[in-house]
Parts: structure tokens; sequence; C-alpha cells
């Protein structure tokens, strides 16, 4: 049975939703910013507006008309948890990672990351809706979990993807073997008999002189993860972040990219190596300047314009992470170099 997870507009609801899970509640209010504050951003666009989804307290969302003013909205996406995430992710309760967001065949698919810092027992849900400004959203259950002991990838970072034969796909993946992609039914479920594939790693396999992880005993040092694919040009380019998250001014975040003809792959970088072997071509890091690191991006044909986001450790805001956006120009042979915006 599906449940409808609503935003509610009596505040007091939601927060004390959120106050009996433990956590700290969301903004009372509205408030608009130019520098929103955001973590694994998304976007979308609908009715002249631009949304962002982002990682957040049942997943954080705002809106713009033009991308340079944000409303940061009070409502979360998700106001109650289902109770199939904490059931199938020990020690998870309401703060969401990593969504994605796409429109196929007349609906909203929204994907998000259930998980606890480090560990593998993951999942990735599923929520649907007919527009992205209706309050109401559909739990469509999970698409995929990983289990520690079972699975040597990690079920978070999701990004929706549809070939050229309108047949969707979901990239995700995590550290331990890297980078996931597998073929959707038409319900944005796993199609019937299909596994999981790797399509790229921070190192290969055969490589030993890894950087050690300074952030966690448990997921190893193939330090790849928040795939996300953008079809350009009759190719598919797989970006990827490379290195380490989450850790203020000394994050060490990065990204990388590899192009496919096929959305299965292999994705190669501009240097010829396979991204399952560790290749990957450099398109931004931090300049030490502005950005200490910036990662975990999407990238959009959108209006007119081809554009990249992600969130970047700002050097103003003392290693606080804001939302970074950049124009793509495309070179000659065709590989993405960021501009400003």
């Amino acid at each position: 049975m599906k449940r409808y997870l609503t935003i509610v507009v009596v505040l007091l609801v939601s927060t004390t939703i959120f106050a009996q899970q433990g956590r700290r509640h969301f903004p009372r209010e509205a408030f608009q910013t130019d520098t929103p504050m955001v973590h694994d951003p998304v976007m979308a666009y609908e009715d002249s507006t631009y949304h962002i989804f982002a990682t957040g307290l049942g997943i954080q969302h705002m809106t713009s008309k033009d991308r340079k003013t944000w409303t940061v909205l009070p409502q979360p996406v998700m106001t109650v948890m289902p109770e199939w995430t904490r059931d199938s992710v020990p020690g998870f309760t309401c703060h969401v990672w990593a969504p994605d967001v796409i429109k196929w065949h007349g609906r909203w698919w929204l994907a998000y990351s259930c998980s606890t810092f480090g560990k593998n027992g993951s999942a990735i849900g599923l929520l649907s809706n007919h527009s992205l400004s209706f309050p109401v959203w559909t739990d469509e259950g999970c698409i995929v979990t990983s289990r520690e002991g079972r699975d040597n990838w990690n079920a978070i970072d999701p990004n929706f993807v549809i070939d050229d034969d309108d047949q969707p796909w979901l990239v995700w993946g995590s550290f331990w073997d890297g980078i996931q992609l597998v073929r959707l039914d038409t319900t944005m479920h796993v199609a019937k008999g299909e596994k999981p594939r790797t399509i790229a790693r921070r190192y290969s396999p055969k490589n030993n002189n890894r950087m050690a992880n300074p952030t966690s005993k448990y997921a190893g040092t193939n330090a790849i993860e928040a795939p996300f694919i953008m079809k350009h040009g009759g190719w598919y380019y797989l970006f990827v972040a490379w290195d380490y998250c989450c850790m203020g001014s000394k994050s060490t975040y990065r990204v990388a990219v590899g192009r496919s003809k096929t959305v299965d792959g292999p994705y190669l970088d501009r240097a010829g190596e396979n991204m399952r072997e560790g290749g990957g071509t450099l398109v931004i890091e931090g300049d030490k300047q502005q950005f200490e690191a910036i990662g975990h991006c999407a990238a959009y044909h959108m209006n007119g314009e081809d554009f990249y986001i992600s969130h970047g450790y700002s050097v103003a805001h003392k290693g606080a992470a804001i939302l970074v956006q950049r124009k793509i120009e495309w070179t000659p042979d065709g590989w993405p170099e960021l501009t400003a915006d």
C-alpha cells in the first residue's frame, strides 16, 4: 500500500515530528538568499520556477525564478519518514541525503538516500508527484538496498538517466567497489532479473597506492561517489566526485568526468582511460581562494543553457557548504569546461 507524505502547512505539527526523533527542526518561515547553504543539490524546472532539492531533514527544498535569488522553504519534502526506511537502515531517522529528481512520462520522480555515515547498510527510496509545487508526494517504496557483509557497494547518491530508447536507468554509489548502474522498469524500480554493475572506481583494483580514508574506518579508500550522467552530442557524460566530503575546510572533494556512447559504458576519460580502472578527467576542484573543495555535482541542459551545480566548501564562510553554479562550455572535441555562470 502506498503512503502519502504530506508537507504540513501548520509548522507546529512538522516541528513536533522531528523533535520526537531527536532532530533540530527546520526554519519557521521561508527566507531569501543569493548564497544558499546546501549539500548535494539537484535541480528541476516547472512553471517558470527552478527547484533545488538537497540533503537535509526530510529533504531540503528551495525555489528561484532566475537561479540567482533563492527562497529557502521551511517545509521539507517529507515530514514523516516511511516506516520501511528505519526497518531497512538501522540508525536512520530523518536526515535524508543526496536526492535526485526527474520528470518522466508526465510524472515527477524523486529518489533519496537513507544511510548512516561511513557504512553501507543503506537504501534508496522513491517518491512521485504530478507537480513540484504540490505538497503531497506519494511513497513509492524502496528502489534498492545494500547490506553490510552482503554487498560490496553502497546504496546512496542516486541519479536517474533516461537513454535514447526512453529506457530509465539508475546510477548510484559511494566508496566500496565504486559507482553502480542498473536498468529500471516503468515503475522506476529495478527491472526483473537485473543486477548492478560497476562502471567507475576511484582506483584500479590493482592500485595499492591509495590515500588513507580520513573520514571512516568502514568505507575504505575507493573514494568515489555522487555520480551524475548528462547526455550531450551523442555521448553520455558520467560526472563523479573524487576524494572526501563533509570535513568543512579540510574537505578534498573534486569532480571528474568520462564519457560513453552507451549509457552502460565503458566510460573513458579524455586520455582514453576506463573509469572502471580509475580513469577520469578533472572538471573542477577547490582553488583555495574561493573554495577549499567542490563536489557532488549535477549537470543539465535546461532552458537553452548547459550548466553545472554542486556544493563547495567556502573559504569566506569558514568551510560551510554553499551552492556553486557554473556554465558548461564544450571543447571542439566534445569535453565539458566550466566557466562563470
